[in-house]
C-alpha cells in the first residue's frame, strides 16, 4: 500500500499494529457468538433488572421469527422509534437476524421530520414503547398511512416505570411486543416458525439518518460489514491499552442507542466482549456517580455535554472514580478546559476520539498523552489525510488546513436515495468529511471547524471552534456556541453565546475580548456577546448551533424588513 509507513504508525502505542487484521462479520454472528461464550452472564441492566447473555440471544432470536411471520422479507426496512430500553437491542438484534434493515428515528425527532425519515426509508413497520406520548406520535404515521404496523413494547415490562405509560389501542394495525413475537408459537420454536435467512457482511445493516441539522435528513447506508469493521478496530485498539477487557466490565450506556456512537461502542463493542451494559434511559449527574461509586462502573462513554455537568457538579472531588477504567468523550469536539478540569478533580484523564455517522464511527483515537487539542491517530485500517479546500483530490502536506477525507471497510457506500449527494461526498473512495483541519508530522490530527460552520471575516477564514476553546479557558464559562453573524465592516463577525457557571457574574463584550487579546487573532477575536440560561442541544445532547443561527438570520430579515 502506497504511503507506509504512515507518519501516524510512528506514534502508535507499543503493541498496536496499524495493519493489524479487521475482522469483519455480521451483526448475528456477533450476538450469537457472545450468548454462547457468556450465556450466563448479564448483558444489560435495566432498572433493577438483569438480562443475561442465553436470554437476550434467545429473545432477539424469537423477535426475528416474528419479523419474519408478519410477512416482512430480508431487505425490508423497520423503522425503531425507541428511547433506551431493553425493547431497542431486542428488535435491533432481532431485525438483524432476519436480514432486514433497520432504520432509527429519535425520540425527540418532529413530526416532520419522523414522516420524512420513515417516507424516505420505506419502512413500512415501526417498532415503539407506550412511554407517554410516543406511542401517539407513531400513531400519526399510522393514520397518514406513512407505515402499515406498529409494535408498541409494554415499558412496564422493566418494573414500575418512572413515568406515564398509555394503554396499547385495541387496534388490529397496533400490536404489543409481547403479543407480536409470542403469536403463533414463534417463541417457543413451534412448526412453522419462520427460518432465519443467511446474512451476508455486504448486506445492509441500518439507515442512519444524519444531517438534520443542515439541511433535510439523509441516511447513510451502514453495512453489517462497517458496524463489525469499526467493532474490530476499537477492539484491537482498546484491547491494545487494556482499557477493554471482558466479563468484568460494567459500562453506563447513558447515551442514547439511537446514536450511532453509542449503538458500536457500547452496545455492539460491549456485548462482543461479553461486558455489562448498565442501560439508562437518560443521563442524569447524580444516577452517573452512583453507578460509578456503588454500581462499581468500569467504563463511561459521554458526549462533552455530559462531561461539563459532571465537571461542575459540587464536591466532584471528593467522589470515589477508583472502579474506573476508562471516560471517553465523542460525538462533539470536547474542550480542553473541560477534560483538565475533570483530570484534575478525580484524576482520570478523558481521552475519545473523532468519528462521523458515515464512519460507523471509528475514525480517530486520541491516547492519555499527545499533542493539546488533538482528535488523535486513525483506527488500525483507516487512512486519513487532508485534502485542499479548491480541490479534494489535492492532498495537502503536514501542518496544512484543509478538509479531512477518510477511507476504509467501516466507511459508508453512500446516502439512501441521494445519488447526487453520494457522488459529491466522495473522491475515488475517500470520503469526504466536511470537517476542517490539518495532520501534523507525527500523525495526529486537528479539527479546527466544521467547513459549514466556517466564518469568512474581512477575507480571512475564521473556525468557530477554535474561539469556543480560547472562551472556555474563562473561569466564569460553562459552556459556550460560537457563530457567524452579519457584520456591516467584515463582512461577518464571531458572536458568542455563553451560559455561565452557577453563581458567576456576566462580564461585558469589553471583558471577554481583553481575556481573549492573548488567545486569538484579532480577526478572530469575537464581536458580540450574549448570555443564555440553556444553550440549545441536539436530539442526543450535542450542543447544536442551528437554532441560533436560524434566530440570527430571522433577527436581520427582521431588522431590514423594519427598514
Amino acid at each position: 500500500m502506497s504511503g507506509r509507513p504512515f507518519a501516524w504508525e510512528r506514534s502508535y502505542p507499543a503493541g498496536i499494529a496499524w495493519d493489524a487484521t479487521v475482522a469483519i462479520s455480521t451483526v448475528p454472528t456477533l450476538l450469537r457468538d457472545a450468548a454462547a461464550a457468556y450465556a450466563d452472564a448479564p448483558a444489560i441492566e435495566f432498572r433493577g433488572r438483569q438480562i443475561g447473555y442465553a436470554e437476550l440471544g434467545a429473545r432477539a432470536d424469537a423477535t426475528a421469527r416474528a419479523f419474519l411471520a408478519s410477512g416482512l422479507s430480508p431487505g425490508a426496512r423497520v423503522a425503531l422509534f425507541l428511547p433506551n430500553t431493553p425493547y431497542h437491542p431486542l428488535a435491533f438484534f432481532g431485525g438483524a437476524m432476519a436480514g432486514l434493515c433497520l432504520v432509527h428515528l429519535s425520540p425527540l425527532d418532529a413530526e416532520r421530520e419522523l414522516a420524512h425519515k420513515v417516507a424516505d426509508s420505506g419502512a413500512r413497520v415501526l417498532v415503539t414503547t407506550n412511554i407517554a406520548g410516543m406511542m401517539e406520535r407513531a400513531r400519526k404515521l399510522l393514520d397518514a398511512g406513512l407505515i402499515d404496523l406498529m409494535v408498541v413494547g409494554d415499558d412496564a415490562e422493566w418494573g414500575a416505570p418512572p413515568g406515564p405509560v398509555s394503554p396499547i389501542p385495541d387496534d388490529p394495525r397496533i400490536l404489543s411486543f409481547a403479543a407480536f413475537v409470542s403469536s403463533d408459537g414463534r417463541l417457543a420454536g413451534a412448526d412453522g416458525a419462520a427460518e432465519l435467512p443467511e446474512v451476508r457482511p455486504e448486506d445492509v445493516a441500518l439507515l442512519q439518518y444524519t444531517g438534520g441539522t443542515t439541511g433535510t435528513p439523509k441516511g447513510a447506508i451502514l453495512t453489517h460489514a462497517n458496524l463489525t469493521a469499526a467493532v474490530s478496530m476499537y477492539e484491537t485498539w482498546f484491547l491494545g491499552q487494556a482499557h477493554d477487557r471482558t466479563a468484568q466490565d460494567r459500562i453506563i450506556c447513558a447515551l442514547p442507542l439511537f446514536h450511532i456512537y453509542a449503538l458500536t461502542t457500547i452496545l455492539l463493542r460491549g456485548l462482543k466482549r461479553g461486558a455489562e451494559l448498565l442501560l439508562r434511559a437518560r443521563f442524569d449527574v447524580e444516577t452517573t456517580l452512583a453507578d460509578i461509586e456503588i454500581g462499581r462502573a468500569t467504563h463511561f462513554p459521554g458526549v462533552p455535554t455530559m462531561w461539563i455537568a459532571l465537571s461542575a457538579a459540587p464536591g466532584l472531588e471528593t467522589r470515589d472514580f477508583s472502579s474506573l477504567v476508562y471516560c471517553g468523550s465523542g460525538g462533539a469536539p470536547l474542550p480542553v478546559e473541560v477534560a483538565d478540569r475533570f483530570h484534575r478533580l478525580t484524576g482520570h484523564p478523558l481521552v475519545g476520539g473523532w468519528g462521523m455517522t458515515e464512519t460507523s464511527p471509528a475514525g480517530t483515537n486520541r491516547l492519555g498523552t499527545g499533542p493539546s487539542g488533538t482528535i488523535g491517530l486513525p483506527l488500525p485500517g483507516i487512512e486519513m489525510d487532508v485534502a485542499a479546500l479548491d480541490d479534494p483530490a489535492r492532498v495537502l502536506a503536514p501542518g496544512e488546513i484543509g478538509e479531512l477525507r477518510i477511507r476504509g471497510p467501516n466507511v459508508t457506500r453512500g446516502y439512501w436515495n441521494r445519488p447526487a449527494e453520494t457522488d459529491g461526498a466522495f473522491v475515488g473512495d475517500w470520503f469526504l468529511t466536511g470537517d476542517i483541519g490539518y495532520m501534523d508530522a507525527d500523525g495526529f490530527f486537528f479539527i479546527t471547524d466544521r467547513k459549514k460552520d466556517m466564518i469568512i471575516s474581512g477575507g480571512f477564514n475564521v473556525y468557530p471552534q477554535m474561539i469556543e476553546q480560547a472562551i472556555y479557558q474563562h473561569p466564569c464559562v460553562e459552556e459556550v456556541l460560537v457563530v457567524g453573524v452579519p457584520d456591516g465592516y467584515r463582512g461577518e463577525s464571531a458572536k458568542a453565546f455563553v451560559k455561565l457557571r452557577a453563581g458567576a457574574e456576566p462580564f461585558g463584550l469589553d471583558a471577554l475580548q481583553a481575556f481573549l487579546c492573548d488567545k486569538l487573532g484579532r480577526h478572530e477575536m469575537p464581536q458580540a456577546l450574549e448570555f443564555r440560561t440553556a444553550l440549545p442541544r441536539t436530539a442526543v445532547g450535542k450542543l447544536s448551533k442551528v437554532e441560533l443561527r436560524d434566530e440570527e438570520r430571522a433577527k436581520r430579515a427582521e431588522q431590514r424588513g423594519a427598514a
